[in-house]
């Protein structure tokens, strides 16, 4: 196979990765045809890197655009959102319902319905979000209003090949059960705000895995055994934390233990280092047979490994999954779709719209190890991308692929690009307001000179079954 050739630019954040909005969960593919000469590769960086640093749209050009209602969505409809939210997380304390209900209908609420019922109500949300959009359009003077008020054509939701057990990465926490026990190790249930969180186990989510649910479940019982409290607040004390597990198809787990280390020295904590690795490697917990175990020392809510570097106890320091007949090379805090037979069935489709021959030119945006990149590398001249996060740009390094991050105006005044596949799992979110940027008209004077994008196509793929939520694959041109 001849391989393009390709360059990867990383643009670290020195900040907590849990400050990143999960609407930030996007990728965007631009194709150029014959347009490698037009983007000479020092430019192409300069330019990617000073987008970096406005990673979200201008509010000076969203205030600019007309019939633009700077409240919406931010204000109302964020505000409108969090009440929806905190009563659903809250809502679930009805007589006679258990703590394993209240867990399982606020994390996968659609577990009820059939499948093909669960992807009807998901088309029916995508069709309001591309309805909202023709409607914003309209207020910009757009007329892009098809049957039934979208901005578009709408395809059915893709079904997930696989509905039960389909998450390759779980987080647990560690808090009071509903015994009162401080060394549960499951998933929330009620609001640090509201100061009702009980920890409940996750052993009956149909979405996990029974090998996360075993790590956990193992872990639970290291905690138990430690004389160590956990680390339910910060400024009370206590050290044991989160639990991460990812898996791949190929049987490899690694898990990630994230460990408060409050005053102790560097000889103790050595001392739980080694417990814990011989815990899951010679004790109870070699049941689970891990490929890597990490260790991250923490005094954050989450921070990156450039912010806490995370330390390898126990095996090998990367796993690999194979999607599409390649290999990539995972590592603890690289983003990776949660579904990987999902993901396979999304790039397939991503291959087709694209549209790409020889002569394409491939911007990879967002793409964390570089697997869209790595799916589309037979078939153009050459891809070009770039990473927030710097060790999935180590590992899409290692892919030969690329990354990177919010480039819209940049892809929107460059006149090479004609055709945009625009990625997300939240397009209600921050994804709407980089829609309206795309294609608002042409104003030289908020530097947006090139010719405005039309949404052509939309495709919704259920990457996560039982619960509300979709991946949007939506088709821009000009």
């Amino acid at each position: 196979m001849s391989w393009p050739q390709a360059w990867c630019f990383s643009q670290p954040i020195s900040r907590c990765v849990a400050d990143v909005p999960l609407s930030w969960t996007v990728g965007l593919l631009c194709c150029l045809r014959g347009a490698a000469p037009l983007l000479p590769t020092m430019a192409l960086s300069r330019a990617l890197r000073l987008l970096c640093r406005h990673l979200r749209p201008s509010s000076a050009l969203l205030s600019s655009l007309p019939g633009w209602d700077r409240s919406l969505p931010t204000e109302k409809k964020t505000a409108a959102k969090w009440k929806e939210k905190k009563k659903s997380r809250e809502g679930f304390s009805l007589p006679g319902c258990s703590w394993e209900e209240r867990l399982v209908n606020m994390v996968t609420p659609l577990w009820r319905l059939p499948y093909q019922e669960q992807l009807q109500v998901k088309y029916e949300s995508q069709r309001k979000i591309l309805q909202t959009l023709a409607s914003r359009l309209e207020e910009l003077g757009i007329d892009v209003q098809k049957p039934g008020g979208l901005c578009c054509p709408l395809r059915p939701v893709v079904p997930s090949p696989v509905i039960n057990g389909y998450r390759n990465k779980s987080t647990f926490s560690v808090n009071r059960g509903p015994d009162g026990n401080p060394k549960t190790v499951g998933l929330y249930v009620g609001t640090g705000r509201a100061r009702n969180i009980v920890c409940v186990k996750a052993n009956h989510l149909e979405n996990i895995p029974p090998k996360h649910k075993q790590v956990a479940q193992c872990y639970e019982e290291f905690i138990h055994r430690s004389p160590l409290d956990p680390c339910i607040l910060f400024h009370e004390g206590g050290h044991w934390r989160e639990l991460v597990v990812r898996t791949t198809s190929c049987g490899q787990t690694m898990a990630i233990i994230t460990f408060h280390p409050q005053e102790l020295g560097q000889e103790a904590l050595a001392t739980q280092k080694a417990l814990l690795k011989e815990f899951f490697t010679c004790g109870p917990g070699r049941v689970c047979d891990l490929t890597s175990l990490y260790f991250q020392e923490s005094t954050m809510t989450r921070c990156s490994h450039e912010q806490s570097p995370f330390q390898l106890l126990h095996g090998q320091p990367h796993i690999f999954e194979e999607v599409l007949g390649l290999k990539f090379r995972i590592s603890p805090d690289a983003f990776f779709q949660v579904n990987t037979g999902g993901a396979e069935v999304l790039y397939q489709a991503v291959r087709e719209l694209s549209q790409a021959g020889g002569d394409t030119v491939l911007l990879d945006i967002c793409c964390g190890t570089g697997t869209i990149g790595l799916s589309l590398a037979h078939k153009v001249s050459k891809i070009i991308g770039i990473e927030v996060v710097e060790k999935a740009t180590e590992d899409a390094r290692w892919n030969a692929a690329f990354n990177d991050y919010r480039v819209v105006r940049a892809i929107r005044n460059c006149k090479s690009i004609r055709r945009l596949l625009y990625i997300s799992c939240k397009p209600e979110g921050e994804a709407m307001r980089n829609f309206l940027e795309l294609c608002c008209p042409s104003d030289p004077g908020k530097k947006l000179a090139g010719e405005p994008f039309a949404p052509t196509l939309a495709i919704p793929f259920d990457m996560f079954p039982h619960t509300v939520h979709c991946e949007l694959v939506l088709l821009f041109t000009r």
